[in-house]
């Protein structure tokens, strides 16, 4: 027998993982799939790279080969780009099964997505708020597969149990089975009070107690050891001409990067000016049509691009082995993305380098990555200062200033902003709607 099914995972399963030369289980592996084989709940707290989807993957396809009827698993994730990742391992670990999966997401034709929901695919890879809207939009024929699921997960479950994801969460809820009705599975790298307090809620009469595994969080390990983490101090009017500076230097020119901003702004104009000064560059922000989204990602994936500026759609949970530096081009405001966005390298034990570009206006928040992680960041003693004078500045000014003029032209954020006036053009109305109803009720009054 294989250590895999020494845990309990079907001998199918584990020859697909041996095929995948995936011969030995992580710690959150080995200790979460035999409690969710048992019938636990399970909330597991485990670091970036440490093989969460497999943790509630095996047991779900484990039992759903047992009896491969109807949508067996509902997996709500927080991004488009997480979700698609999620449902290429099912593929692969399903393929000798005939698995159906089906992903759910925004940018994708939502007809093509309620005929997909009406065959019953096995498991369902969604975005909370695409599936709440084919719960509110596309019928019953649509979605009353989902009224007899046997698991749930939330992946990611800290970001999707925040404030931002409450209402379309509602809604799933609302349709799926019980919670004494189906198995409920968390995984998430960052173990919050709100994913923590799920433990102590009663459990239903004939259900096991929640099994709860954070022996391997970030809160006690909050960066892997293999990383190196860094920073520069420069000034924040100077930034694109460093950057450019560190994107060539030797031991950097021919390694996969990711670079994180906080705008999809700034990742337009930096994908443009580096494109400018020919690097293989591709980007994944919220305002690119998901098609461009997903193939950035496959450029980035198959070195076509060795360069990807991304905003914190890309910050969790995808796994691309090849990635040698992440660079925080713009400092997050909360440590915890930045433990996220540095993930994406020195995962399962590889090595990895992550900078820092820290500016004037950046100091406070960098004094609370490092509290945070537990650890001073080291300067990155490479850039020189004349070199960059001589020769990244003259040529990334003159590309930034190209590449800003593209964007004017091409009318860059019009729709985003078009949308913005729209939602608050439909705000308006509504608090008008209201204020007319509570004038002629007090009149009748």
């Amino acid at each position: 027998m294989s250590k895999f099914e020494d845990l309990g995972v079907a001998k199918w399963l584990a020859e697909s993982l041996n095929a995948m030369k995936i011969y030995t289980p992580t710690t959150i592996q080995a200790t979460c799939i035999p409690k969710i084989l048992k019938g636990h709940d399970c909330i597991g707290g485990a670091k970036t790279g440490s093989g969460k989807t497999i943790a509630f993957g095996a047991p779900m396809l484990t039992e759903w080969s047992q009896d491969p009827m109807g949508i067996f698993g509902v997996v709500l994730t927080p991004t488009r780009e997480l979700a698609l990742q999620i449902a290429e391992q099912f593929h692969a670990l399903g393929s000798s099964m005939n698995i159906r999966v089906s992903v759910i997401v925004g940018g994708e034709d939502i007809i093509t997505q309620a005929l997909e929901l009406q065959k019953k695919p096995h498991f369902i890879i969604a975005t909370p708020g695409r599936l709440a809207d084919h719960i509110i939009n596309s019928g019953e024929d649509t979605i009353c597969g989902l009224r007899r699921v046997k698991y749930l997960v939330l992946d990611e479950a800290d970001r999707l149990l925040s404030n931002s994801f409450s209402k379309d969460l509602e809604k799933c809820f609302d349709i799926l089975p019980k919670s004494d009705k189906r198995r409920t599975l968390l995984f998430t790298a960052t173990v919050t009070d709100a994913v923590r307090a799920l433990k102590d809620r009663p459990v239903p009469k004939g259900k096991l107690p929640v099994y709860i595994n954070e022996v391997d969080t970030i809160d006690k390990v909050a960066i892997p050891s293999t990383l190196n983490v860094n920073y520069i101090f420069i000034p924040s009017y100077v930034k694109e001409a460093y950057l450019h500076n560190i994107l060539t230097l030797s031991q950097y020119k021919d390694a996969n990067v990711i670079i994180f901003v906080n705008r999809t702004h700034t990742a337009e104009v930096l994908r443009r000016t580096l494109r400018k000064l020919e690097l293989r560059v591709a980007s994944l922000h919220s305002e690119m049509p998901q098609l461009e989204r997903t193939s950035s990602l496959h450029r980035f994936k198959a070195n076509a691009a060795r360069i990807l500026i991304a905003t914190d759609v890309a910050s969790r949970g995808l796994d691309i082995p090849t990635v040698e530096l992440v660079i925080n081009y713009d400092i997050p405001a909360d440590p915890d993305d930045y433990i996220h966005r540095v993930g994406r390298t020195a995962r399962a034990g590889r090595k990895g380098d992550a900078l820092s570009v820290v500016t004037e206006k950046d100091v406070e928040r960098i004094l609370s990555i490092e509290e945070r992680i537990n650890k001073k960041m080291d300067l990155l003693e490479l850039v020189d200062d004349d070199k960059i004078i001589k020769e990244s500045l003259k040529v990334t000014s003159s590309a930034k200033r190209e590449a800003l003029m593209d964007m004017d032209r091409e009318g860059f954020g019009e729709k985003k902003l078009n949308n913005k006036r729209k939602h608050a053009s439909r705000e308006e109305l509504k608090n008008k709607s209201k204020i007319s109803k509570l004038n002629k009720n007090s009149k009748n009054s």
